[in-house]
């Protein structure tokens, strides 16, 4: 069994916000293997299907960035998932605006969905896929207003192109392609 998170905050007012990037990514992974978000369970919205003979859950927590872990730990601890069939997307300012970058393991960095995330489950051996929102001009902005401030206008074509890519990324995890390959495909931006 498969467990996929795209981490984001419920409310209508973060929905096109670069912190709703994970989100975005697990909607279009839904799209890719034909699931809806029709249930709720141990507080997220899911998707649930079978990709051939093995079961995947694609989940958006609905407990707030900073409690992610809560809802993760649940999951994991009611489908009974280890946690090498886990595999989690989210917003990096760290990296460039559209870069992917897909890991088997790390720290949360600056995150604090996945610092939550981390502690919770007490390990950073989790696959990730980062989805680089950092932009190309210098900006005066705090992070924290810049993470949840609206997509502009002039980067959408980038960041469907990421959320794209990074939806393929999960699809393909779901379907068995080892994380290996999967990094050796999607890492980096689109050309």
């Amino acid at each position: 069994m498969k467990l996929i998170v795209g981490l984001g905050n419920p409310d209508k007012q973060y929905e096109k916000t670069y912190h709703n990037l994970g989100f975005m990514c697990v909607e279009r992974t839904a799209e890719l293997l034909n699931l809806s978000f029709t249930k709720t369970k141990c507080r997220a919205l899911l998707a649930e299907g079978k990709i051939g003979l093995e079961k995947v859950i694609l989940a958006k927590p609905q407990t707030y960035m900073n409690l992610s872990g809560e809802s993760v730990r649940e999951l994991l601890s009611f489908f009974k998932i280890d946690v090498k069939d886990l595999i989690v997307i989210y917003d990096d300012f760290d990296l460039d605006a559209g870069v992917l970058r897909i890991r088997e393991n790390g720290s949360a960095g600056t995150h604090n969905g996945m610092r939550s995330i981390i502690k919770e489950i007490g390990t950073e051996n989790f696959a990730r896929i980062r989805v680089g929102f950092r932009p190309k001009e210098k900006t005066q902005i705090p992070l924290i207003d810049l993470v949840l401030s609206a997509i502009r206008t002039e980067d959408k074509e980038t960041f469907d192109k990421a959320i794209d890519r990074a939806g393929k990324a999960a699809a393909d995890f779901a379907k068995g392609t080892t994380l290996q390959n999967v990094m050796q495909k999607y890492n980096g931006t689109a050309n």
